[in-house]
């Protein structure tokens, strides 16, 4: 009796197609029959919708041996002898990249710099099928196929939840969160792998592209990074205003005065503000200097190059003549005794006996000449 072989295989396109269901309504599946399973997929043998016999890739004769579960299904006293219909799923387990992922809606933050902030992501993930059991029990179930885009929906869902989680849980800025999204990307996945597994998948890859600030935000920290540029080279900007304005003085002589007014009036108001505090410094120096020159005639405090008193009027180099009054003997400006006869300089008028101040020529009290 010879028997009629049947192969059982998918040879369709899997580009975006998890699971296919081979249509079997008209045949039926003989003893001898086989099962070609390519690299990349796995066979699932169903029964009025209960899961039974799992196939890895591999080519495979279908008897009692290769079928247990069915076998047990069906219960076949002296195994598979007869015909029987059976629902076969091929589930597609090779990597499903690119897939894209975006918040619909923004994400709230708490920035440690800005306060609540409003954030947008978006990137791409991969995902494949682990557990083809497990998946055809928790998601597919009796769908004859099941693509990509019956699922992207849920996984971007569970995508959402594990960025808030990390972006909040990180207290990294959004100034600096450009420069961590590696580490966030690693963050999500690790989160997201138990719930990927329950579901008899595994998370391949999880990148962030970007992350986006509310438009206010971006604008405010542009304005803030331009105001930072000028007062960091705010000396160039002057630099190169003065020269705007010469160049126009001297296109238009008429406007020269205005123009260097406009243009000069910060570079030269400083140099004035310099000069004047210069000036200051070198009187307040010079007084200093000159703290310990006194008037020959008063006795009164007068600057390092006076040539009057500004006490008595009398001129400071009238001093340099002064003589002793006891000998005649010609004294320096600040002498306190006469270096020949050793008389003290100044003394008493001869007349009435009034002090006298170093070099006086008449007593200040009767006017009598005391030299």
């Amino acid at each position: 009796m010879g028997l009629f072989l049947k192969v059982i295989e998918w040879s369709g396109d899997m580009r975006d197609t998890i699971v296919y269901k081979v249509d079997t309504k008209k045949n039926v599946i003989e003893k001898g029959s086989a099962l070609n399973v390519r690299e990349g997929q796995v066979a699932v043998f169903c029964d009025k919708g209960r899961m039974a016999d799992v196939f890895t890739p591999g080519y495979y004769k279908l008897n009692t041996d290769s079928l247990p579960v069915l076998t047990t299904l069906l219960s076949w006293k002296y195994g598979f002898e007869t015909p029987f219909k059976s629902e076969v799923y091929f589930v597609n387990t090779t990597r499903f990249a690119t897939q894209r992922w975006g918040t619909a809606n923004p994400i709230m933050l708490r920035d440690p710099d800005f306060g609540p902030v409003r954030v947008r992501g978006y990137g791409t993930y991969s995902f494949r099928v682990k557990d083809a059991y497990v998946f055809m029990t928790e998601l597919s179930g009796a769908h004859s196929t099941y693509r990509t885009a019956d699922i992207t929906n849920h996984i971007r869902s569970m995508l959402v939840m594990a960025i808030s989680d990390a972006m909040g849980e990180s207290g990294v800025s959004v100034v600096d969160m450009a420069a961590n999204l590696m580490e966030l990307s690693a963050t999500v996945k690790k989160s997201l792998e138990k719930r990927f597994d329950e579901l008899g998948l595994e998370l391949c890859d999880f990148n962030f592209e970007n992350v986006s600030l509310p438009a206010e935000l971006e604008k405010a920290m542009d304005e803030t990074a331009r105001l930072g540029m000028m007062r960091r080279n705010v000396d160039v900007y002057t630099q190169i205003a003065q020269a705007d304005a010469m160049k126009e003085a001297a296109k238009n002589p008429g406007m020269a005065g205005s123009a260097m007014g406009a243009g000069m009036g910060l570079g030269m108001g400083m140099h004035m503000m310099n000069a004047m505090a210069g000036n200051m410094n070198g009187g307040a120096a010079a007084a200093a200097k000159g703290a310990g020159k006194v008037c020959p005639k008063c006795g009164a405090q007068v600057s390092e190059n006076a040539k009057f008193c500004a006490k008595c009027g009398a001129k400071i180099g009238e001093a340099a003549g002064a003589t002793c009054q006891k000998c005649g003997a010609k004294l320096s400006p600040n002498a306190k005794f006469c270096p020949e006869c050793g008389a003290p300089v100044g003394g008493k008028c001869p007349k009435c006996g009034a002090k006298l101040s170093p070099g006086a020529k008449f007593c200040p009290e009767c006017g009598e000449k005391v030299r």
